[in-house]
């Protein structure tokens, strides 16, 4: 069950619609709430319309069949840079050692096309920003919220009935079981790891 309150998923799902105006190749957001919550130091932490923008970028890249990442998706290479600049991201430097092109912003027509867009979004950022500030002191939010991550902290070993595991954050876990390709049985953090990772 999603937590993310309903106006920012509905404002998210619009950004993305206004989006797909222009660039009706981009395939549909399947779950908003997928960009709450989850960090990626390639593509910023913050959720902005930029980062919006930003993943949109590599949803293009998705339907063309474009591999436009290299290194666990870390490093955005030439080809995402030459989507990003189709959809109005601009990249002034030289690629960087680890993430490539991932650091791209809005050029002026971009702004001014997405202007409205970016204003309700941030209304609603700001108003879930609140929301879940004032929530922290009644609620667990898991150790990568305490680390002053967005969700893309403090990784635990889960484990299967099979014997392999994955690394994961617990609280993506928490979102939906994640099934083991072996023995079709869900992966599961063992309460040691649970209990590491609070303390």
């Amino acid at each position: 069950m999603s937590t993310t309150p309903p106006v920012l998923a509905a404002e998210l799902a619009q950004a993305w619609a206004d989006i797909q105006r222009y660039h009706p190749e981009l395939p549909d957001l399947a779950a908003p709430e997928s960009l709450i919550g989850e960090s990626s130091s390639a593509c910023g932490a913050e959720l902005s319309f930029e980062r919006l923008l930003h993943e949109a970028v590599h949803g293009i890249a998705a339907a063309r069949g474009v591999r436009d990442t290299s290194r666990a998706g870390r490093y955005h290479n030439r080809r995402f840079l030459a989507i990003a600049e189709e959809m109005g991201l601009d990249h002034s430097d030289e690629p960087h050692a680890s993430s490539g092109f991932s650091l791209v912003s809005l050029n002026p027509e971009a702004k001014k096309r997405y202007r409205p867009t970016m204003e309700r979004l941030q209304r609603a950022l700001k108003a879930h920003t609140a929301a879940t500030a004032a929530d922290t002191k009644r609620s667990f939010r898991g150790p990568a919220a305490r680390h002053g991550s967005s969700g893309g902290g403090v990784r635990v070993k889960a484990v299967c009935d099979c014997g392999r595991n994955v690394r994961v954050v617990p609280s993506v876990l928490a979102q939906a079981p994640i099934v083991c390709g072996g023995c079709m049985k869900p992966f599961r953090i063992p309460e040691v790891a649970l209990s590491a990772a609070a303390s």
